[in-house]
């Protein structure tokens, strides 16, 4: 089964870094209309969906984080170039020659600029560029910029979707190509009923704290939880097999731990179970650093949630050419929907 590219291509290349989801959020609302039975927005701005499960005796929850990593502007200087904190984790390699979206009183296209190799010092050319040395050039005077551009506004990164062989390249498939996978799951389950009510939440502010999945797990309580979200696929030139967490098209990740989770031992073999029955390839996924909404859908609630996640394997994650697999999309997709239909069949007493 071919995945609807046209769609995540849309999710993907719409900005929205943390705190500044609306863009992606708005697409969310318009994607699922019709597809659940109770939908509306939080005060924190998570996305909260209901599809009615054939028992209301317990809440299942899946979370998918809306943002992307991003900046904020903190400086417009006296020539009009435009300095930034980061919003959300960032190597700062991966920024030089980007282009960026300053999104303004009207969307502004920038450049990440820094100092030249020629006129660095013979120390200078050894040594990484900094964060803080980036600086963004919108090609404007600074009378112009300030015109449209204020301390505090969002920026986030350009870079269109591609497809490469069996793969989707693009920036920010961290998360949206989760965001994809539960909007499709969604659809899948309009001919299968879940087992037992289903929140599908699109949560905000991932990146800087796991923020809105705290919050929105503190309200709904769920039961059962299912974290959505890429994990590191270091499947390439000068790796160790014991570094690779995961490979591309080797299947979707079933997670069984990383900094922030160790997933419930019950819902890991119930993951693969599913899997197993539904012939969907899949491969466990042990990420040492790093951490996801699970953590709030396992914590944030009294006594906690049999929780786990199912994990989209990505390659050159955190820059603007992440790329997943097709095949291993569309295994998230269908083990989510299974997985949600037949919880009330498995004993979770053992």
């Amino acid at each position: 089964m071919a995945i609807d590219v046209p769609l995540l291509a849309k999710i993907c290349e719409v900005p929205g870094a943390p705190g500044f989801e609306k863009p992606i959020r708005d697409l969310v609302l318009k994607e699922i209309e019709g597809l659940v039975d109770e939908v509306r927005v939080d005060a924190m701005g998570n996305v909260v969906a209901l599809k009615k499960g054939a028992s209301s005796e317990k809440k299942a929850m899946a979370a998918a984080h809306m943002d992307e990593i991003g900046f904020i502007v903190t400086h417009i200087d006296d020539k009009g170039f435009i300095r930034f904190n980061p919003l959300g984790g960032f190597d700062p390699k991966t920024l030089s020659a980007q282009r960026v979206i300053v999104h303004g009183r009207e969307d502004v296209i920038g450049v990440m600029g820094s100092k030249p190799i020629h006129i660095m010092a013979p120390e200078e050319r050894t040594k990484g560029v900094k964060l803080q040395d980036y600086f963004i050039d919108v090609g404007l005077p600074a009378s112009e910029v300030k015109k449209l551009v204020e301390v505090g506004d969002s920026v986030t990164r350009e870079r269109s979707l591609i497809e490469m062989g069996d793969c989707v390249n693009v920036k920010s498939l961290d998360n949206r190509v989760s965001v994809f996978v539960l909007i499709e799951a969604l659809k899948k389950l309009q001919d299968q009923t879940p087992s037992y009510d289903f929140y599908a939440v699109f949560t905000v502010q991932e990146e800087v704290g796991l923020r809105g999945a705290n919050a929105s797990a503190l309200e709904i309580q769920p039961d059962f939880g299912f974290g959505l979200d890429t994990t590191i696929a270091y499947d390439v030139p000068g790796s160790k097999p014991q570094e690779r967490c995961t490979e591309l098209g080797k299947g979707v990740g079933i997670k069984i731990m990383d900094s922030s989770t160790i997933c419930d031992r019950r819902m890991v073999a119930y993951l693969k179970e599913r899997a197993k029955e539904e012939r969907i390839t899949w491969q466990p996924e042990i990420l040492a650093a790093g951490g996801t909404d699970t953590a709030g859908l396992q914590r944030m609630s009294p006594g906690g949630s049999i929780a786990g996640a199912i994990s989209i394997p990505t390659r050159h994650i955190h820059q603007v050419i992440e790329m997943s697999h097709k095949d291993d999309i569309q295994g998230g997709i269908d083990l989510l929907a299974d997985a949600v239909c037949h919880l009330a069949d498995w004993d979770w007493s053992a």
